[in-house]
């Protein structure tokens, strides 16, 4: 059964292909996913690879967490599941606020 890890840290020129190529290192990579902003399609630092097994999981944590990985030390560690609900947003307030404005 895969395991899905978190990869934080991460430069942000570092491509999801450069992510799998690296942690195939420790394994079987099912998959590597860099983060990227909704808005801006950058990098975010951080992304998930999945290993084809717990061992191979456990291996790359061992292998990579807090190495040199394009010039930063890498925190990997087991994927927690995503919390239902939340979301992120941009909620905050957005009313008009009055202010001092003339009228052209």
């Amino acid at each position: 059964m895969s395991t899905k890890l978190y990869v934080g840290n991460l430069s942000f020129g570092v491509t999801s292909e450069d992510l799998q190529e690296h942690f195939a290192q420790a394994g079987t990579v099912e998959s590597a996913k860099i983060v990227e902003d909704r808005d801006t399609g950058r990098s975010r630092g951080f992304g998930f690879v999945e290993m084809s097994s717990a061992e191979e999981a456990q291996a790359a944590i061992e292998q990579f967490n807090n190495q040199d990985f394009d010039g930063r030390n890498l925190v990997v560690n087991e994927a927690r599941p995503r919390e239902e609900g939340g979301g992120g947003g941009r909620g905050g307030n957005r009313g008009g606020g009055g202010g001092n404005y003339s009228r052209w």
